[in-house]
């Protein structure tokens, strides 16, 4: 399908002016998040350039961050107090004049990282997607400026209105130049957070200018991801507590902005219950966690990193029924938290649709409970992931069962295909999760206190490796043998591996290997005899103590 280039007013431009925008009206809740993250944005915010200053993670000297200002404008915009609006109004206009607008470029129609960095495509700023541009920041912008558009209409100058227009068809159309496959950028329905975020965007600029090309793009693109997820009522980006929360803003946004006719509109509702109904099975609501596995995570913890589901647990329960510090900007990944403007604007529209059984598991514990279900994200996957969670007051084991497509790059960190999770003594929450390797297989039996794990297409040399909690304070320090973990009584009972791990330790200031996401941890590997003809595979049995 092919887009022209370029944005003319003549191509039927529908803007409707009548009414006047007022702010959407907030819970106690959302407005209790909003002011929080106002508080810590007005901290960081530059007025003078009309940026705010890059909290990203690594923290960068000097410079600002495109993304999280767009956000930032919303909340303004929302607030609307003294010159907030004036300062919406200045960082639109900043972000939109600085969009890469070169229709011959890959990047077309994406959005610089920050204001000061080299030009994309010289010697010196090769492209390089997910590096010196990210092709997703397309889609969280460019559903920004719809927010912003549809709720903050009549605080905007007419010519801002237009510019959002305009910005918002070349990410669009620059959207499209993704094609399918694993690498370089492209996009598959499967990548269920840019997946919704690109549909609603291309059917809504479709719908704005009267461009019937655009509008059945993001119309067919949602289908497929629709299809997908009616396979079994379940995400096939499964169980992240980050980008779940992606998906849901994306969802809502299909639901409240989008006309009868879309396909968008006709499933949106429904696949926002349907996914808490799944969250609701794997919540505990006294570790505030999502039991595993975790297809992306970037924590072991919910409490210790920030989520964008712990967003919308704070509107639906109270933020101290939320995986969030009471200094919330004080968490790993708390750039996250910047995200909290959207989430607060939607939240009264999206908590309607939340049913209230799930409210009720996700405050009062359900009892002991096995969740089985599966996901399926093609390419990657050559068969849907086969999942199992087990659940218990104290204790949680869960993993899925893969089979990656021939070809597949290996699993990035994020991915946590065996979690194991425990409440301690001091109500924190230990975790024992299997690191992503190379492998690319595996078959998992999980129930009540045991964990089995086997890689159909292993060998000697393949090896299981744990990332385990260091223990909380109060307990040992050192973790040499599994006999030292608080709160738990892990034991290998079986399987082909050497019965002995190797034992390291990753830590901030020193030890085998760095942490992750911030996360100190032990490290320990299970190692294949040397030679042996045995399938790998390792069994735990797994007691909270």
């Amino acid at each position: 399908m092919r887009f022209t280039h370029g944005f003319t007013w003549a191509t039927g431009l529908c803007l409707s002016l009548s009414g006047i925008t007022r702010a959407a009206q907030l819970s106690s809740n959302a407005q209790q998040m909003l002011d929080e993250s106002m508080n810590f944005m007005d901290l960081i915010y530059d007025a003078d350039i009309g940026y705010l200053h890059y909290f990203y993670y690594p923290l960068a000297a000097g410079t600002h961050e495109t993304r999280s200002s767009a956000w930032y404008a919303a909340g303004l915009l929302q607030r609307n107090q003294n010159d907030d609006a004036e300062q919406g109004i200045k960082i639109l206009r900043n972000i939109i004049g600085s969009q890469h607008k070169d229709p011959t470029t890959e990047w077309y129609g994406d959005y610089q990282y920050y204001p000061e960095e080299p030009t994309v495509g010289t010697d010196a700023y090769p492209p390089a997607p997910y590096g010196s541009f990210d092709p997703n920041w397309r889609n969280f912008i460019g559903t920004a400026l719809i927010l912003i558009y549809e709720e903050f209409q009549s605080l905007l100058p007419n010519d801002l209105q237009q510019l959002i227009i305009e910005s918002v068809y070349n990410s669009t159309v620059g959207d499209t130049y993704r094609l399918g496959g694993l690498t370089y950028g492209n996009l598959n329905p499967g990548y269920t957070n840019p997946s919704t975020m690109r549909s609603i965007q291309a059917s809504w600029i479709g719908r704005k200018l009267n461009n019937a090309n655009l509008t059945a793009f993001g119309e067919n693109w949602a289908a497929q991801v629709i299809e997908l997820f009616d396979r079994n009522l379940t995400l096939s980006e499964f169980n992240s507590a980050t980008y779940t929360g992606v998906t849901l803003y994306a969802l809502t946004m299909w639901d409240k902005y989008l006309p009868p006719d879309s396909i968008m509109k006709q499933n949106g509702a429904r696949m926002i219950k349907d996914t808490w109904l799944s969250l609701a099975e794997t919540y505990h609501p006294a570790m505030k966690n999502l039991a595993g596995p975790w297809d992306r995570s970037y924590g072991y913890d919910m409490n210790q990193y920030f989520s964008l589901l712990a967003l919308y647990l704070w509107t639906l329960l109270g933020k101290e029924n939320a995986p969030v510090y009471d200094k919330s900007w004080s968490m790993a990944h708390a750039d996250d938290l910047e995200y909290a403007p959207l989430m607060a604007i939607l939240a009264s529209h999206h908590d309607a649709l939340v049913p209230t059984e799930v409210i009720e598991h996700l405050t009062t514990f359900r009892g002991e409970h096995t969740y089985v279900t599966s996901a399926y994200a093609p390419p990657g996957d050559a068969v849907p992931r086969n999942i199992t969670s087990w659940v218990s007051d104290n204790l949680t084991i869960g993993a899925m069962s893969f089979l990656d497509a021939p070809g597949v790059m290996d699993h990035s960190q994020q991915w946590n295909a065996a979690v194991v999770q425990w409440l301690r003594f001091d109500n924190s929450v230990g975790f024992f999760t299997l690191a992503a390797g190379d492998q690319h297989a595996m078959d998992v039996e999980v129930g009540p206190n045991f964990l089995n794990l086997t890689y159909p297409h292993g060998n000697s040399t393949s090896t299981f490796e744990f990332i385990l909690a260091t223990n909380p304070w109060g307990a040992t320090r050192d973790i040499p043998s599994l006999d030292n973990v608080s709160g738990v009584d892990i034991q290998v009972i079986g399987g082909s591996v050497n019965a002995t791990p190797v034992v390291s330790f990753c830590g901030l200031a020193g030890g085998a290997c760095s942490p992750r996401f911030n996360f100190e941890f032990w490290n320990y590997t299970w190692t294949m005899p040397e030679d042996s003809t045995s399938l790998p595979s390792v069994s735990f049995e797994i007691t909270a103590t």
